[in-house]
């Protein structure tokens, strides 16, 4: 599951727009010293992350930055991604002066993700791709409408401590209006052009819609800061604040949840496409392309990645038919996989024990850790369910970063949603997944390495993040935690779903596969519930290439630590690669190659 943060910067990250802001002018009365390269690299990261933060507000907030708290962002306006790309090309222009060569090595990697990351901005909002994307700004899986209910609900990423907070918020619920109300005019841009999107997401959608619409105002997440006042708050605040929540609920935010919800099941929908994958829909396979290498940051065709799932699928049936025959059940794989999904025992009850087990996971993982990791972040990490407005829709499990601070702290969330649907085989794979050493380590050990330029710190790639994470779930095995075969056979399902994926997403948008089709395939593969499995399609369906990162970024980190092992011998110590995967951020898979190759060599001396 995408993170949180992920889901933001997907929302908001490339395709954000406004003229890069002005810099102090410093009066000198002496001559400055010449300028070093790093130096120069360094003030060019500055002054980028300054101008990104005027357009992005959201990702101050998630940073902790608040000094554009007020605004929520304009994030689907020509005007926008018209100023982004002037941005960005006007890095590509800064950056050509700096001479590389003459670079720190730290400072040679921050220049190439850098210089990658600008050139995937331009080229994602260039006349090729950006009509296909912008008149598409909302699916199920994909939107403010989702996201930003739990952002603004006293719980999520936005801070609730101050008057200035409260304020803030209504002031970003008039921004958030208007982008419901041009996400609008973009669906119907798309309709003239005929880039549409499906018909099972829009759906969705209108589920989703239809589903906020029926709280009460008074119920709506976007009511939760009024259930939470801070204690100091004065009656007078209290009041203004209780009735002008209401007042924006009412006749601002659901009016235009009502608006976008009718004008979707009234207008658009017929004009949506039947076909699910992207090989349907106008300038589809060329999308598909671009964003495979994209997210998984290397140049990898749409075939290549089918057949290399094929052959992963084929490795981690076998390893499960051992553990079927290790635990001495007398039936077929695909008898035990039926076993697993419908046996009492491997259901929790109640989302209260479904809670407790992953506190007990916790706790575990808490006591072997430092076996794996020299370095541990200080950001705290809690354990919470979905909540009950968004949990039907989301994925098993997903991380939430917190502030750099640790003044808030990363959340792992689990799906309670359909209990008897959900089994618990795979939850210590779940936690080293989305929680600690996965997500949780690689986010809060950038943000909180303040050596690192702050794109570093903040930003990401998708193949490095997930592929993290996924690398993660195999730790569980020197930690000593998948001593229980069951436990074991959840983390080969969860590895199952990501080799899976290589195949599905690819099946969906390459070579026309169904929803039904794929849903099948991963029943037929996996001990996946039904419902899990058709969250998971629906998921490739709405977000075309992302989940093939999972796996491309796994195997590769796996493929270097099996080269850093077999080339250091006695010397390799799993903390020390560890922290060289992780202590600048998050990578593009060739720029992580070649870091760990010179590691490699400084090790061997």
């Amino acid at each position: 599951m995408p993170t949180l943060r992920q889901t933001a910067l997907l929302l908001a990250s490339a395709a954000l727009a406004a003229p890069m802001a002005a810099s102090p002018v410093l009066a000198q009365t002496t001559q400055a010293a010449p300028q070093s390269e790093d130096d120069r690299l360094a003030a060019l990261f500055a002054a980028d992350d300054e101008a990104n933060l005027v357009r992005n507000p959201i990702s101050g907030l998630f940073r902790g930055d608040l000094r554009y708290a007020d605004r929520l962002g304009d994030y689907v306006s020509d005007a926008y991604f018209d100023g982004e790309r002037r941005a960005a090309e006007g890095n590509m222009a800064a950056l050509a002066k700096i001479d590389r060569a003459r670079l720190t090595t730290v400072n040679q990697i921050a220049y190439d993700i850098f210089k990658r990351n600008q050139q995937d901005a331009i080229k994602g909002l260039s006349p090729e791709f950006l009509p296909l994307t912008a008149v598409r700004p909302i699916n199920h899986f994909f939107g403010f409408h989702t996201f930003y209910p739990n952002f603004a609900s006293g719980t999520g990423s936005a801070p609730f401590k101050t008057v200035t907070d409260y304020e803030n918020n209504l002031k970003r619920h008039k921004e958030f209006v208007v982008l419901l109300d041009r996400s609008i005019e973009r669906f119907k841009q798309g309709q003239a052009s005929g880039v549409v999107e499906t018909k099972l997401t829009i759906r969705n959608v209108i589920e989703q819609l239809d589903t906020q619409l029926a709280q009460a105002p008074t119920e709506s997440p976007y009511y939760g800061p009024v259930n939470t006042f801070p204690a100091d708050f004065s009656d007078a605040d209290k009041a203004r604040f209780t009735a002008a929540y209401a007042s924006i609920i009412t006749n601002d935010i659901y009016p235009a949840y009502k608006r976008l919800r009718d004008y979707l099941a009234d207008d658009y929908l017929k004009d949506a496409r039947e076909g699910v994958g992207l090989k349907y829909m106008k300038g589809g396979d060329a999308l598909y392309a671009f964003l495979i290498e994209q997210t998984t940051t290397l140049p990898l065709a749409a075939d290549e990645v089918h057949d290399l799932g094929l052959s992963e699928v084929k490795r981690i049936l076998s390893e499960m038919d051992s553990i079927r025959a290790e635990v001495a059940f007398k039936g077929t794989l695909n008898e035990f996989f039926d076993h697993l999904r419908t046996d009492p025992k491997f259901k929790a009850p109640t989302r209260e024990a479904l809670t407790q087990g992953y506190y007990d996971i916790g706790k575990q993982v808490d006591a072997v850790i430092s076996t794996q990791f020299k370095v541990l972040p200080a950001t705290p990490l809690e354990i919470r369910p979905y909540e009950e407005f968004r949990e039907k829709f989301e994925a098993g499990g997903s991380y939430q970063s917190g502030n750099p601070d640790g003044s808030r702290p990363g959340i792992f969330y689990f799906n309670a949603y359909d209990l008897p649907s959900r089994t618990t085989p795979g939850m210590t794979t779940l936690y080293l997944h989305e929680g600690a050493p996965g997500h949780h380590f690689q986010i809060s050990l950038a943000q909180e390495n303040e050596a690192l330029p702050a794109f570093m710190r903040f930003g990401g790639n998708t193949a490095y993040v997930e592929g993290w994470a996924l690398y993660s779930e195999k730790l569980g095995y020197p930690m000593g935690l998948f001593n229980d075969p069951y436990q074991r056979f959840g983390h080969l399902d969860d590895e199952m779903l990501r080799a899976m994926r290589l195949v599905v997403d690819t099946g969906i948008h390459s070579k026309g596969w169904t929803r039904e089709q794929a849903i099948k395939y991963m029943l037929d593969n996996s001990s996946m519930g039904e419902t899990d499995a058709t969250a998971e399609v629906e998921r490739y369906i709405a977000i075309p290439s992302q989940a093939l990162a999972y796996k491309i970024g796994a195997l590769t980190i796996q493929r270097l630590k099996a080269k850093a092992e077999s080339e250091l011998g006695t010397r390799f110590d799993p903390r020390e690669f560890h922290d060289q995967v992780l202590n600048t951020g998050a990578l593009p898979m060739t720029i992580l190659e070649d870091k760990i190759n010179r590691w490699i060599a400084a090790t061997k001396g």
